[in-house]
């Protein structure tokens, strides 16, 4: 039996690390959670698993929830809440499926607590890569992956000399607008950019990758989690999402990891590493039903999101920090129709440009990063 702390439930790697718990009783069980505004879910959620502790963002949320969760699960709330789960002393596994920098405090607390992390949460790596791999290092405690890319990478590598790698090449859909020009995206609606062709993910991560900055955001973190050179990290195009990354060594030999677009097989993946559960109710990749494979190359001009990522990546520092946040507070002001898409990217060019990098940062040094770039952000909208 594994035991699990799920940071970030009622999200969409929530919701399915949640199916996935459910499907198998025997496996896995839920003993403390974090949630975002979805109280609605959440409280579904906490009367199915039971929890023994439950967190949630705000004191007010709180005051809603501790008089209608079971007598058997305690309230927490707020970043300390986030920790209190994270290192729940029952908990052998943290899974880190939150949006944004708020996971990172939380994911160190783990690590120095001796958890698995199954790590879901780009943003941790991308802001505080070093720190938090160095702890990993420190602590001996597994990253395991669980984007499908790098969950697909991981398995490529598997058994695998890591000094024979020529280079990880990471695969993109190319998002909600990838049949579009540049031209063609002015006056692009939310509606339209929440229509991913494949996946099902939340908002943000939709809006990502029709920006394919969840691309860049992936390249970073590729580069933390296989300490893998930026020259040797590529991104390839391809529309059906049936590769989801590959793996080229020195002798031109590419190994692929192929499956259905369904993110339940890599968090499921990293919850049985190094084994694997039989996923009979799920749907089987059909490569003869499929037919044809696409590829083609990606053009840094059509999809500038990804040159800022390799930009910050190898400048290094706190400039990813500076990516991630302005992204972060970018986005959000298109979802509320008050940035227009095309402006996403001129408003986290304009962060970078200012931005005075600080090498090797602390974690006070990212945090104040972090807070700085969102307020700068802000104040170019409102």
């Amino acid at each position: 039996m594994k035991y699990i702390s799920l940071l970030g439930a009622t999200g969409s790697i929530g919701t399915q690390t949640l199916d996935i718990i459910r499907m198998h009783p025997d496996q896995f069980t839920l003993v403390s959670m974090s949630v975002g505004r979805n109280i609605d879910l959440a409280l579904k959620q906490v009367h199915e698993f039971k929890p023994r502790l439950l967190s949630v963002q705000t004191k007010e949320d709180y005051d809603k929830l501790i008089h209608e969760v079971p007598s058997s699960t305690t309230v927490v709330y707020g970043e300390e809440g986030l920790v209190q789960v994270a290192t729940d002393q029952k908990a052998t596994i943290l899974v880190n499926a939150v949006l944004g920098s708020v996971g990172l405090a939380p994911t160190l607390a783990a690590i120095k607590a001796g958890k698995t992390i199954a790590i879901a949460n780009k943003e941790t790596l991308v802001t505080a890569g070093h720190i938090v791999t160095s702890a990993a290092k420190k602590y001996q405690v597994p990253l395991l992956p669980v984007d499908s890319e790098h969950s697909a990478i991981f398995q490529a590598l598997n058994g695998e000399n890591r000094q024979e790698v020529e280079k990880l090449i990471l695969t993109a859909s190319g998002g909600s607008f990838r049949d579009r020009t540049r031209a063609e995206l002015e006056g692009v609606t939310v509606h339209e950019a929440l229509n991913h062709p494949n996946w099902s993910m939340g908002a943000k991560i939709t809006i990502d990758s029709a920006t394919m900055m969840n691309k860049g955001l992936e390249v970073i973190e590729a580069h933390w989690l296989f300490d893998m050179p930026y020259e040797k990290i590529d991104v390839l195009l391809h529309k059906e999402s049936i590769i989801h990354s590959m793996v080229e060594y020195i002798d031109h030999s590419v190994i692929a990891q192929l499956g259905t677009p369904d993110m339940r097989v890599p968090i499921q993946y990293a919850l049985t590493y190094p084994n694997r559960l039989n996923s009979s109710s799920r749907e089987r990749l059909n490569l003869a039903e499929i037919g044809k494979l696409h590829f083609s190359p990606l053009d840094m001009e059509r999809y500038r999101c990804m040159a800022f990522a390799y930009e910050a990546g190898r400048i290094g520092g706190t400039m990813p920090t500076v990516l991630n946040a302005a992204n972060e507070v970018a986005v959000a002001y298109f979802l509320e129709n008050r940035l227009s898409f095309l402006d996403i990217e001129s408003t986290i060019e304009q962060a970078l440009e200012r931005h005075q990098v600080t090498s090797n940062p602390s974690l006070d040094d990212i945090i104040a990063v972090d807070q700085e770039t969102r307020a700068f952000i802000h104040s170019l909208i409102q």
